[in-house]
């Protein structure tokens, strides 16, 4: 997966219903401030955590920017990765350098002991999670160039060979 092309839109799901004649796709409509968006979950999805989706869940819905888009209203992308978020959290998805630096500068990442790693699949990541795609859970940062976190929870998005 190329994840350079993903796309993030931050919203609370509204409604969930399967798609007619296809048990193995669902829709989600997820509300931003920007409006509604409509989502097609397929078996290829990655919902981190493999979390069960419900309404009024708080979500990332990643889509690849690539990919040709209806033109409807509202829009409906493809759903290529889910992450529920808590409360007032944030996710991002970036290649963060050795030194934990986004690659854009956007974010610098300061590691606890707290703070969960792991693969997409829930493994423990016993290894410095600097190189790879990372998507990032956390909640504030400081006001610095670039901005400082300590995330609560790191998915290290391996890349296959």
């Amino acid at each position: 997966m190329n994840y350079d092309s993903l796309i993030p839109i931050t919203g609370i799901i509204q409604n969930i219903s399967q798609t007619p004649n296809d048990c193995c796709h669902q829709f989600i409509t997820v509300r931003t401030p920007n409006g509604i968006n409509h989502f097609v979950v397929s078996p290829d999805t990655i919902v981190i955590g493999n979390t069960r989706l419900r309404p009024r869940m708080p979500i990332a819905a990643f889509y690849d920017a690539s990919l040709p888009v209806p033109l409807i209203f509202p829009p409906q992308y493809q759903a290529q990765l889910l992450a529920p978020l808590r409360g007032n959290e944030t996710v991002m998805l970036n290649f963060f350098q050795r030194n934990l630096t986004a690659a854009d500068n956007s974010l610098r990442l300061n590691l606890d002991r707290s703070t969960e790693i792991s693969t997409v699949n829930g493994q423990p990541y016993p290894c410095s999670p600097g190189n790879q795609y990372l998507l990032v859970y956390y909640s504030a940062t400081t006001r610095s160039i670039p901005p400082q976190t300590t995330p609560r929870k790191i998915i290290v998005l391996c890349q296959g060979t």
